[in-house]
């Protein structure tokens, strides 16, 4: 699958303002991977900030929601479901021993518009010992009247994503397949799955930057991709289009436009698919625009950056070529990459410790030591824990690939790269190409010991994940 390319000119809009924009992004958020910008339907911008790449993909998290809307979209026009049907008559053996008034009450259309009357988002219950997701989730109050309350919740998407296994007999990705992804050319994509093999719903699809731009542009054109209509119409503006208020939509917040079927309404009569750490998928219909963008970014005000910078100059006719603005477009988009690390190729110190293996003492994320080895300007790390060995390139310089376990259960696409802070503190850098997640370790170097810090550049929890002193072995 290959969405058309243009210049952007002859699709109305500058290649030098498109320019500035990627300064724009650069300047005011410090993370982002990738970026496609698509006009009447054809890609005049794309590029990948090293050591992210376009065969690679990635980690959308909540963008997942919106496929899982589309799957609900397709079996409602089989006839295998309906948005009033109620949740107790769907998941009748996964209901506590007392149903509440509120939980009968409770609907599709609820679960789809994040209305479903929980006061706090129920994905919390799935980390619990119950291996029964939807058990565990359908056990907690329902404290308001379904369809009265917007509460955020990516419990709900997970209860339609059961919903529609046992309503298709298949997995959400094995059900959209044929029907979505196939169509739009999607290959390879993967959902992350609870311990009874139900596709997560709310999160775990991976996917690559152009897969998501031909999923935006289906619904940008009514559900048609290639002349064929892909998605069923009546849905796609059902789905994008205000269902639920969520908040003030006067305020300058993108967060407060209202609610769709698992989209949400933006700012300037937008709409988007939106996955934390900033992944998004952006149509604005009255400009024929769609951006996609693939980040690791903690900023509620980061969408502010396309609106100011963007969003005005999408709105021109076919404009006069511009074999210069492009030409120094191409080169600024293929020149793309994310900061290296900060410092000197060269320590005394490195001689001093290369090879050097350091017992680090009991610590949360099962690290049991770590040595860094030198060749010339570069080094390898190896970090030995609990589930394993890493072995990770650093380049000097540049973004060596490789794999890494630092925050997976299994080696996952990796690069990495490092500089010595100081004549004394070695520091690496190490992106998981195909998530949001970064990992900085230093390692601190003294006598006999070095003080290792681990930091995470987004979480939903604490970034900082090690402290700790390590004693020569």
């Amino acid at each position: 699958m290959t969405l058309p390319r243009s210049t952007p000119e002859a699709q109305g809009v500058s290649s030098a303002a498109i320019v500035r924009f990627v300064d724009a992004l650069e300047r005011n958020l410090h993370e982002v991977h990738s970026m496609m910008l698509v006009r009447h339907g054809h890609v005049i911008a794309e590029g990948w900030w090293a050591p992210y790449r376009a065969d690679l993909p990635h980690s959308l998290f909540s963008i997942s929601k919106s496929f899982v809307s589309t799957a609900v979209g397709f079996a409602v026009d089989e006839g295998l479901l309906s948005i009033d049907d109620r949740v107790v008559d769907l998941l009748p053996d996964d209901l506590p021993e007392v149903v509440g008034d509120n939980l009968a009450a409770m609907r599709v259309r609820h679960l789809l518009t994040m209305t479903s009357g929980h006061s706090v988002d129920t994905v919390d219950a799935t980390s619990g010992p119950e291996q029964n997701w939807s058990r565990a989730i359908l056990a907690l109050p329902v404290e308001h009247a379904p369809g009265t309350t917007f509460v955020y919740n990516t419990g709900a998407t997970y209860l339609l994503s059961d919903i529609l296994q046992r309503a298709t007999g298949e997995r959400v990705l094995d059900y959209l397949t044929p029907r979505l992804f196939e169509p739009l050319g999607i290959a390879g994509a993967t959902w992350e799955q609870c311990p009874r093999g139900i596709d997560v719903g709310g999160w775990g699809l991976s996917i690559t930057t152009e897969h998501i731009a031909a999923f935006g542009e289906t619904y940008l054109r009514d559900g048609v991709f290639e002349g064929r209509q892909v998605v069923p119409a009546e849905w796609v503006r059902a789905a994008t289009t205000l269902q639920v208020e969520n908040g003030d939509p006067g305020a300058a917040d993108d967060n407060t436009q209202g609610y769709g079927f698992q989209f949400w309404r933006s700012r300037h009569n937008t709409y988007r698919a939106d996955g934390a750490f900033g992944q998004w998928s952006i149509a604005m219909p009255e400009q024929d625009a769609l951006l996609v963008i693939t980040s690791g970014l903690d900023d509620p005000r980061a969408l502010n950056t396309v609106w100011d910078h963007l969003l005005p100059v999408l709105g021109g006719v076919e404009k006069a070529p511009d074999a210069t603005g492009v030409a120094t477009l191409a080169d600024r988009l293929g020149t793309l990459s994310l900061a290296l690390p900060d410092g000197s190729t060269r320590s005394l110190t490195a001689q001093r410790v290369s090879g050097v293996q350091y017992a680090l003492p009991k610590n949360s994320l099962g690290l049991e030591s770590v040595a860094l080895t030198f060749d010339g300007d570069e080094a390898r790390l190896t970090v030995v824990a609990e589930r394993g060995t890493d072995e990770i390139v650093c380049g000097s310089e540049r973004w060596a690939p490789g794999e890494s376990t630092l925050l997976a259960d299994a080696p996952a696409p990796a690069a990495a790269a490092g500089a010595w802070a100081d004549d004394d503190s070695y520091l690496v850098t190490v992106f998981l190409t195909t998530t949001p997640f970064s990992v900085t370790l230093v390692l601190d170097f003294r006598d006999d010991e070095v003080t290792l810090t681990v930091e995470q550049n987004v979480s939903f929890g604490p970034t900082r994940l090690l402290h700790t002193v390590g004693r020569r072995v």
